[in-house]
């Protein structure tokens, strides 16, 4: 089962689909909006979006429907979102570990996934907030949206209702996790590149070399040699 609900405007789409799962057979239930005021994203940070020029979309999936760790769909989560926007832009899309979507050098897409119980079932809740017409991010250099990095605009209605079915269909059918991580890799931003990266604070070069099953990024230091690191552990400047 599958629907799709919208809201005029709401705080966080990610807080109120708990109020959209009704039925206790809702194994896709997706809730959007284009004017968000208190979006969430990961570890605490806000992202407040343009009001009618961009989407807060959340997707809830029962987790008896998964049966890969919960790094690995994480990284599916990803994959899934760039190839949906790889199609749309015709052009390369990468993934920023952990789970950021970056064309041409901006990022376009922020994903927060959590875990809840709601009505007695267990959830993932997919949050994505898409930059799609949004032309001005002021003092935010490294974003961009679908229109910046394209040229080309989206009808926002169109673009949600296809974006809802197009993650629905792939998370009926599911990769190994080899496969799934696999692709997160080959997709991965700046791999095999000389970066520069903040550690505690201090500036370092590295190149990225892959993400591992567990949920780690694995960095070649130019002082340190290879090391791996947790989310916020590291922070890459571009």
């Amino acid at each position: 089962m599958s629907q799709l609900f919208y809201l005029k405007e709401c705080s966080s789409t990610n807080d109120e689909i708990s109020k959209f799962l009704l039925y206790e057979n809702s194994n896709f239930i997706g809730l959007h909006t284009f004017s968000q005021t208190k979006g969430r994203g990961q570890y605490g940070n806000v992202w407040i979006p343009t009001a009618g020029k961009n989407l807060a979309y959340t997707l809830a999936v029962n987790t008896h429907n998964i049966l890969c760790s919960d790094f690995i769909f994480n990284y599916y989560t990803a994959n899934m979102i760039r190839d949906f926007l790889a199609n749309l832009a015709d052009s390369d899309v990468k993934i920023k570990w952990p789970n950021d979507i970056i064309l041409k050098g901006k990022k376009i897409v922020g994903i927060l996934i959590e875990k809840k119980r709601i009505n007695q079932n267990n959830y993932f809740i997919i949050g994505a907030g898409i930059n799609i017409l949004q032309e001005k991010f002021d003092e935010i250099t490294n974003a961009g949206s679908l229109l910046t990095q394209t040229g080309k605009e989206f009808n926002l209605e169109d673009f949600s209702l296809h974006l809802h079915e197009f993650l629905c269909e792939k998370l009926r059918n599911i990769p190994s996790e080899k496969e799934i991580l696999d692709n997160f890799n080959k997709n991965l931003f700046r791999r095999d590149e000389i970066s520069v990266f903040e550690i505690e604070k201090e500036r370092q070069n590295g190149i990225i070399r892959y993400a591992d099953e567990k949920g780690e990024l694995w960095i070649e230091l130019e002082n340190d040699g290879l090391r791996s690191f947790y989310h916020k552990e590291v922070k890459l400047l571009y």
